[in-house]
């Protein structure tokens, strides 16, 4: 009970969080999902724009500023941030001043990105290269996903059994496991 509500004020305090930003200029499209410990830079979130059905996991940080030319130069850098349409940010990713996520491309979890990624791309690392494409990577994940085991919606941690947890840790000590 108190579980629940705590996560509904979250939800309610994100949503609030999100809806003034926007109000300052930062544009988020139709469709997206942005999970929770997110940081998009509050003094400049106008600098900052999410296309439509764009996946950020937790922990994505858009950091629209570069503070260390100010101890050196006397003046912060500043840098547009775009994520374009159908992108999926992993978990801890890091996009810095002036970059441009381009379409439908993967950045994987805990990249530094401080050059633009070109559509279509799958990048990783820190710094982030570009490793490949999308496409090239979907190919190889559905071979993996034919070959693997594939396990119900009701093995994710919140709703399985302890036994159906033993069962899908000794599945991924073998090989490659999906759940679906």
């Amino acid at each position: 009970m108190i579980g629940r509500l705590w996560t509904l004020l979250m939800e309610r305090k994100r949503r609030r969080y999100l809806a003034l930003l926007q109000a300052r200029g930062m544009r988020i499209g139709a469709g997206v999902t942005i999970e929770d410990g997110f940081f998009f830079d509050p003094s400049h979130c106008y600098l900052i724009e999410i296309g439509a059905r764009c996946t950020l996991a937790p922990n994505v940080r858009l950091v629209a500023h570069d503070a260390s030319t100010k101890r050196l130069l006397g003046a912060t850098r500043l840098g547009r941030i775009v994520i374009e349409e159908d992108c999926f940010l992993g978990d801890s990713v890091l996009i810095l001043p002036g970059v441009t996520v381009g379409k439908a491309s993967i950045v994987g979890a805990g990249a530094v990105v401080s050059k633009s990624i070109p559509a279509g791309s799958l990048a990783a690392g820190n710094p982030a290269r570009v490793l490949g494409t999308v496409e090239a990577y979907r190919q190889r994940q559905a071979q993996r996903l034919a070959s693997g085991r594939r396990f119900p919606a009701d093995y994710w941690v919140e709703n399985a059994t302890p036994a159906q947890l033993a069962e899908l840790a000794g599945a991924v000590a073998i090989g490659a496991v999906f759940i679906e």
